[in-house]
């Protein structure tokens, strides 16, 4: 454990376990550094697993200015802590906000990323929810910057895509519910305000998602709704892109199913390590039903 420094020169706090190829766990606005604890454990065994804690959530610098915060200042920080290691290729795995980040990182740094795993990515991207996605965005800061992380903390991890994880395990949602509430909440708030509320739509990237190299696994539950249709939208457009769809799931997909989580992502893996992930045989034309000459 310790601190990197990135090249806008802030300091980000980051935890590894392991040996062999490198993993970077990115993680989503409603985790930490510690949301992925059940993958440590398990990959550590084979790789070299790296969790960091991103700007504006402790012990990670937390800047109060919210132009400090951004999807490609997200990215950047992803190559950055991989660079301040000591690494030169990594495979990168985020849910959700770190899902997005990992995707522009493999778009802006190619030559630094193995493969990427995007979970539950899609929240903001569908064009027709635009709008209402910056409008709850901002309400969501709003209420984290006034109330306080601690206060607005179970509202915020019972929404209609967590109350999954509460059902299947209470005693790992309310932990997750509790650790939410020990954030900054000026760190929350500018983080939804820079990052989420401004990102671009992932149908505004297709050209660059199109031209996408790296092997690519996008995973979501079958009742994080507003994943769904990004999810189709990333294996239809991204030419090394698999879709993985976990049934009965919500939005925190690496804690409410751990074991399914970790035994998809690993099969990626195993497949990407051995060259055998690769794009779409273009006889799968997704325009034939089936063939007649």
């Amino acid at each position: 454990m310790g601190f990197v420094t990135t090249s806008d020169g802030l300091q980000l706090y980051y935890e590894e376990a392991g040996s062999g190829p490198v993993i970077v766990f990115v993680h989503e606005f409603g985790g930490n550094y510690w949301s992925w604890e059940p993958q440590l454990n398990y990959f550590s065994r084979r790789y070299r697993c790296i969790t960091f804690a991103a700007r504006g959530y402790a012990p990670s610098d937390i800047p109060e200015d919210v132009e400090r915060y951004s999807q490609a200042r997200a990215a950047d920080d992803i190559v950055d802590v991989i660079k301040a290691l000591g690494v030169e290729k990594a495979h990168i795995v985020g849910l959700s906000m770190g899902g997005f980040a990992c995707l522009h990182a493999a778009l802006r740094h190619p030559d630094h990323i193995q493969s990427v795993v995007a979970a539950g990515a899609g929240y903001g991207a569908e064009k027709a929810h635009e709008a209402y996605f910056k409008g709850v965005s901002e309400q969501v800061a709003k209420n984290f910057a006034e109330r306080g992380a601690k206060d607005f903390a179970p509202v915020y991890a019972s929404g209609a895509s967590r109350v999954q994880f509460q059902n299947k395990d209470p005693r790992g949602w309310a932990l997750f519910a509790e650790r939410l509430g020990q954030h900054s909440s000026i760190g929350a708030a500018n983080t939804m305000r820079g990052v989420q509320m401004r990102r671009p739509s992932l149908y505004d990237l297709e050209t660059e998602l199109s031209a996408l190299q790296a092997p690519t696994l996008v995973i979501v539950g079958d009742e994080d709704d507003h994943c769904l249709q990004p999810g189709f939208f990333l294996k239809r457009t991204i030419p090394s892109c698999g879709l993985s769809v976990f049934p009965k799931a919500g939005h925190t997909l690496n804690l409410e199913e751990p074991a399914l989580f970790n035994s998809t992502v690993s099969e990626f893996l195993a497949q990407v390590e051995l060259g055998q992930w690769k794009p779409r045989d273009p006889r799968a034309n997704p325009a034939q039903i089936m063939r007649t000459d």
